[in-house]
């Protein structure tokens, strides 16, 4: 399940506002998907795909520009962009014969705010 469809405690806009984890639990079921998301990014090859696209000019890069540095096939690469995309974490576009991926921000924000701890006391 993306990101996006996540049921998470503390949704207070269409933007997706959550409330942070210290603020407030997170129901069984959003934290037995929020762990689908946090698997896609403990693989390193798959954080460091979500780099180098978050660090490509307008966040987006073609695959064919994802395979420099990394020393897995093409067929690897592409299943995790696949796992990445599949987590909401990315999203892609075929133009001709290439792929392009870029960063979700939404989803990335989500997590962020999820995240935060910094709480006004």
């Amino acid at each position: 399940m993306s990101i996006s469809k996540l049921p998470l405690t503390g949704v207070t806009s269409p933007s997706c506002e959550v409330t942070p984890l210290i603020r407030q639990p997170l129901t069984a079921e959003a934290a037995a998907d929020l762990a689908g998301v946090f698997k896609a990014l403990a693989d390193p090859v798959r954080l460091r795909l979500l780099s180098v696209v978050a660090s490509h000019a307008g966040q987006e890069a073609c695959v064919c520009d994802l395979s420099a540095g990394f020393d897995i096939s093409q067929p690897t690469i592409s299943h995790h962009l696949k796992v990445l995309r599949e987590a909401g974490l990315l999203s892609s576009e075929r133009r001709g014969s290439w792929v392009y991926y870029r960063v979700e921000p939404a989803a990335l924000r989500q997590l962020s705010q999820l995240l935060d701890i910094a709480v006004a006391r």
